[in-house]
């Protein structure tokens, strides 16, 4: 059975496992009420998407 001749340093796992690390998430304008949210996702303040109101807004 193959076995490691010597142990694996700490720069060498951390160069490898740099791409890794987690990214935010794309934020984009809404067209409609320009507040900040995730590309591809219904805004949460207005409900608009893809050029219609997909959900209809609670106003309190």
């Amino acid at each position: 059975m193959a076995v490691p001749k010597r142990r694996t340093s700490k720069a060498r796992k951390r160069k490898r496992r740099s791409h890794m690390s987690r990214t935010a998430p794309p934020v984009a304008p809404c067209s409609q009420c320009g507040t900040a949210r995730p590309t591809h996702v219904v805004c949460p303040n207005c409900g608009f998407y893809m050029g219609r109101t997909l959900v209809e807004a609670d106003d309190e």
